[in-house]
């Protein structure tokens, strides 16, 4: 006959051999780690600002404004953005060196950034990756012509390519 004693010391025993096995299958088990070392890839390097080919002085100014989606079209916008003058549209240098004109659907202009490429374009929005969805791309300048296109794809449907016009000074 088996001693209530010896049977408590074997019960004892087994639950000591279970948990050591459990413990053992738990440090060969991957936990998270909550050290400083990085899991996930680091970010790529943001590549630094290229400076605009045009300043926002030669920009600065007042425009007659028109637009046309067909390229055939481009001499007969000029002609109707020069005759806009009389009512122009002012792009005035920002606060920080931009230039004050509107995104798309804005209502009210804010400081938009001119920013270069390394393809060599240049480009208006603001700060942010270039080309950016809310940049417009300076297709052409000549100082008295501006002509240019939004990167967004509905946005360039809707307003085509924006010729500015420069407006002789007032007398």
């Amino acid at each position: 006959m088996v001693s209530s004693s010896s049977t408590r010391t074997i019960l004892n025993l087994a639950m000591a051999s279970a948990m050591a096995v459990f413990l053992g299958a738990c440090g060969s088990m991957s936990l998270p780690s909550f050290s400083s070392a990085p899991s996930a890839p680091p970010e790529p390097a943001v590549a630094p600002d290229m400076p605009a080919t045009v300043r926002a002085e030669e920009i600065a100014g007042r425009w007659g404004l028109a637009s046309y989606q067909n390229p055939n079209d481009r001499a007969r916008t000029e002609k109707a953005a020069q005759g806009q003058c009389k009512q122009p549209y002012v792009i005035t240098v920002g606060p920080t060196g931009g230039v004050m004109m509107h995104l798309a659907d804005q209502a009210t202009p804010q400081e938009l950034r001119l920013k270069g490429s390394p393809s060599g374009k240049n480009y208006i929005g603001p700060p942010g990756p270039v080309p950016g969805e809310q940049d417009r791309e300076i297709v052409s300048f000549d100082g008295r012509i501006l002509v240019t296109r939004f990167v967004d794809k509905d946005a360039a449907t809707r307003y085509g390519n924006m010729v500015y016009v420069r407006c002789a000074p007032r007398a």
